[in-house]
């Protein structure tokens, strides 16, 4: 269940956000970077000392990643379904592939985690209207200037917010995981046991349950 709400903030208020409303903030990021010089090559240097990455691209390829483990996991269990012999019970399936969600969930939480610290560390949470440069080639310190600084923040800081909700959901997912623990083999319960019963207890008394009973199926 934990995982349904992850997806839903992913679609919703990543994918949707960063396709609808990130494109128009970034798409001119570059084109509207004015520099107070006309010093050939001073404008693309000055640019890429303030925005190393592209905020969009950095975003963009933020999604990709994240949504790396989920679509991996999905391929290796419908590849594992088509195999002969490997369809079995739903618990057994659940038993055999819930290893490598669990992988799935860690590797998703390393990449939230890192690409917030990265957020951090490479733009802060404020976009800084005036920029001054001074790389060469350009002669002198150079004042730019960004487009729209105050939008940008606004969509930066939105943008984190949803990164920290998808990582606690991601943490409260593993945490669930990890507290339920793999499913039960299927069949191995209530089992009748050969002995028969003892002198004194009615004759249903053999019949003992040999695995704990079931905490739940797999979410995907």
């Amino acid at each position: 269940m934990v995982g349904r709400f992850w997806l839903v903030v992913m679609l919703l208020f990543r994918i949707l956000v960063l396709a609808t409303v990130g494109s128009d903030v970034f798409e001119d990021e570059q084109e509207e970077f004015v520099c107070n010089t006309q010093q050939p090559g001073c404008k693309p240097v000055c640019y890429d000392d303030a925005f190393p990455i592209s905020h969009y691209r950095f975003l963009v390829f933020h999604v990709v990643v994240l949504s790396a483990p989920a679509a991996l996991f999905v391929i290796f269990a419908v590849h594992q379904a088509a195999k002969p012999g490997h369809g079995g019970a739903p618990s057994q399936r659940a038993r055999r592939l819930q290893p490598f969600y669990v992988g799935s969930v860690v590797v998703r939480i390393a990449a939230e985690l890192g690409f917030l610290l990265g957020q951090a560390l490479l733009y802060g949470f404020r976009v800084q209207p005036l920029f001054v440069c001074h790389r060469r080639p350009c002669p002198h310190h150079v004042d730019c200037f960004v487009s729209r600084p105050t939008e940008k923040t606004v969509f930066i800081h939105f943008y984190f917010v949803v990164g920290l909700v998808s990582a606690l959901l991601s943490l409260a997912e593993l945490a669930h995981l990890l507290r339920k623990g793999p499913p039960p083999r299927a069949g191995c319960c209530h089992r009748p046991q050969e002995r028969g019963a003892a002198p004194g207890q009615p004759a249903g008394a053999a019949e003992e349950p040999c695995c704990p009973p079931p905490r739940g199926d797999l979410t995907v």
